[in-house]
């Protein structure tokens, strides 16, 4: 009774708290798809998020508490395992969760895995003397961040949602063409900010930015970390130094998830710019316009380090 007290209270003062994830129909397994759903859905219901603030998909462990909110939701939309593998045996038995990875439609590139972008056969093979194997084949799990392929998901869920709530069907359809209208007019004003940056060198923490890059024509000179689960090399180290010397004058993004540490000391009297880039758009709050905030976030955090060079 107090707990209820409480909540409307708050609600009178116009104050907002998250939908908890337990109790939600709708929920999605990371920050940017659940803004694409409140998208689709505003005006309909609120989806909920599994991975708490700050957390990676690429390390996450599920708490009981994860574990009932995926059992009570009645749609799940996550990335697939290629990206939260955490996930791969649980959802594998639920008929009510959409890997969005593998919607028709979607874009799909493949991951990038050596310094130079090119297979660079001494470090494939010392990856190998040290037991890990990196699949120059595997495929980049972060579609959202292509403007193309989250216009595909919002249409997908507007469909897939009218399932679940039936007499809102054409809301849904109606929120998702606006979404859709909306990030054109963006993605216009985007490409016009980033294209004269199209030259400038940059490094990034790791090879999560390939769709955002490929769509406005940027490029990296380097990654950091091979992967989140492998540290670089020795190797792969001394390729990162003469990379970022050779490169000169250029920017290295690092992210909120994670301390690079090797990076502070790869910079070391080099001039270097730093930012930092969030993919998975951390600060924003959740609304119809977040992915949208999200994307210009990305874009601005970009564009704000390389007009320095």
């Amino acid at each position: 009774m107090l707990l209820r007290l409480m909540l409307l209270l708050l609600c009178s003062l116009g104050l907002s708290f998250p939908v908890l994830a337990d109790s939600a129909k709708v929920l999605t397994t990371i920050k940017p798809l659940q803004q694409i759903a409140a998208a689709v859905m505003d005006g309909v219901d609120t989806p909920a998020v599994l991975l708490p603030p700050g957390n990676s998909p690429h390390n996450y462990a599920l708490r009981p508490s994860d574990r009932r909110a995926l059992l009570n939701a009645e749609r799940i939309y996550w990335v697939g395992p290629e990206l939260e593998l955490f996930l791969e045996d649980v959802l594998g038995r639920q008929g009510n969760a959409q890997a969005l990875l593998h919607l028709p439609g979607i874009r799909v590139r493949e991951q990038l895995q050596s310094i130079n972008f090119q297979a660079d056969e001494s470090e494939h093979n010392e990856g190998h003397a040290h037991g890990h194997e990196h699949d120059h084949g595997a495929l980049d799990s972060h579609i959202w961040l292509s403007p193309d392929n989250a216009v595909h998901i919002a249409r997908f869920m507007a469909a897939d949602l009218a399932n679940l709530y039936p007499q809102h069907a054409d809301q849904l359809t109606a929120n998702a063409e606006a979404f859709v209208e909306r990030l054109s007019e963006l993605d216009a004003r985007l490409k016009e900010r980033l294209g004269p940056l199209q030259d400038r060198a940059y490094f990034v923490f790791h090879d999560g930015y390939g769709y955002f890059e490929d769509h406005y024509g940027l490029r990296p000179r380097g990654i950091f970390s091979l992967s989140h689960e492998v540290q670089p090399g020795a190797r792969h180290i001394n390729l990162l130094r003469q990379q970022l010397q050779k490169a000169g004058a250029s920017c290295v993004f690092t992210e909120p998830q994670f301390t690079p540490r090797l990076v502070d000391s790869l910079t070391q009297g080099l001039p270097v710019e730093k930012g930092e880039l969030d993919p998975l758009g951390g600060g924003v709050q959740i609304s119809a316009r977040g992915y949208e905030q999200t994307l210009s976030s990305l874009a601005e955090q970009m564009a704000n380090c390389l007009e320095k060079l």
